[in-house]
C-alpha cells in the first residue's frame, strides 16, 4: 500500500488532507485515482488505511477507513544521536539510516575538528529533514525522526535534556560495560581525525562516559550508523 504523510492539523472529520508535493507524488508519480486505497501516517506514530476522495491540483482528500499498526514499530529505547556534521552526501547517509534503526532524534554536533561551520549546516537542515521524511515513507515508521537545530559541542554538554550521554571516541575511553541499560539514551559522535583534548577533558567534568571499541578504526560516517544499530540491539528492538 501506497504511504503519505500528513501532519495532525491536516486531519479533521474522517478526512485527510494531503500537501502540494504529496498530491503531485500521488497524482503524477504513482498515477493512483480516486477509489484507490493508500495509507497516511501522522509523524507522531499513528497511521491510517484511506480511500482517495479528490485529487486536486495542489490538494487531495482521502478517507479515513480504520485505523493500522504501522509495519514498523518504535522502539522502546529512546534514542537520540548527535553526529558532528559532515561534509557532502556521507551526512545525509547517517540521517537516512538513523531513521530506518528507529532514532528519535538527530541533532548536528559542531565540534572542533568539524569541516563544517555553523552557518553552513543550518542551511542543511531542511534537506536532512527531507531525507528524514522518505526515509520514514520507506521504511514503515510512523513517527518521524526530530532533527533539531545545529548546535556547538560545548553548548551541547551544557544542555540539560541530554539523558544517558554516551560519546563515542577512539582513545581515552572506557570499554562498553560502561553503558548502562536506560529507556532514554545520547549517543555522541566525533568528526573525521577524533574528538579534540579540550572536548574530551570537558566530557568528563560533565560526568559523560567516554567509550572506546578495541581497536576498531571506523570512518566517521560507519562509526555513527554501526554504533547505532549496536544500542539499539543492546538495548532496544534490533535483536
Amino acid at each position: 500500500m501506497r504511504r503519505f504523510y500528513a501532519p495532525i492539523s491536516n486531519f479533521a472529520d474522517q478526512i485527510v488532507s494531503l500537501s502540494e508535493d504529496e498530491t503531485r507524488h500521488l497524482r503524477d508519480v504513482l498515477r493512483l485515482k480516486t477509489g484507490d486505497e493508500a495509507s497516511v501516517f501522522d509523524g507522531s506514530g499513528r497511521e491510517f488505511r484511506c480511500s482517495i476522495s479528490t485529487i486536486g491540483k495542489k490538494i487531495s482528500e482521502l478517507a479515513i477507513v480504520e485505523e493500522i499498526q504501522p509495519t514498523s514499530p518504535e522502539s522502546p529505547l529512546e534514542l537520540a544521536i548527535a553526529p558532528t556534521v559532515l561534509n557532502g552526501e556521507k551526512y545525509d547517509l547517517i540521517v537516512q539510516k538513523a531513521v530506518e534503526l528507529g532514532v528519535s532524534s538527530l541533532i548536528p554536533l559542531i565540534t572542533v575538528r568539524c569541516d563544517v561551520k555553523p552557518k553552513d549546516a543550518a542551511k542543511r537542515l531542511e534537506r536532512w529533514r527531507r531525507i528524514a521524511l522518505e526515509a520514514t515513507k520507506q521504511c514503515g515508521r510512523a513517527k518521524l525522526m526530530e532533527i533539531r537545530e545545529p548546535i556547538v559541542f560545548a553548548d551541547f554538554v551544557e544542555d540539560p535534556v541530554a539523558t544517558n550521554v554516551i560519546m563515542f571516541s577512539e582513545r581515552e575511553g572506557s570499554d562498553f560495560s560502561v553503558v548502562r541499560a536506560a529507556s532514554q539514551t545520547t549517543a555522541l559522535f566525533g568528526p573525521k581525525g577524533g574528538w579534540d583534548d579540550a572536548e574530551l577533558e570537558l566530557a568528563r567534568k560533565r560526568d559523560i562516559n567516554v567509550v572506546t571499541l578495541g581497536g576498531r578504526i571506523l570512518r566517521a560516517e560507519t562509526a555513527a550508523i554501526a554504533l547505532t544499530a549496536i544500542l539499539q540491539h543492546r538495548f532496544g528492538d534490533v535483536n
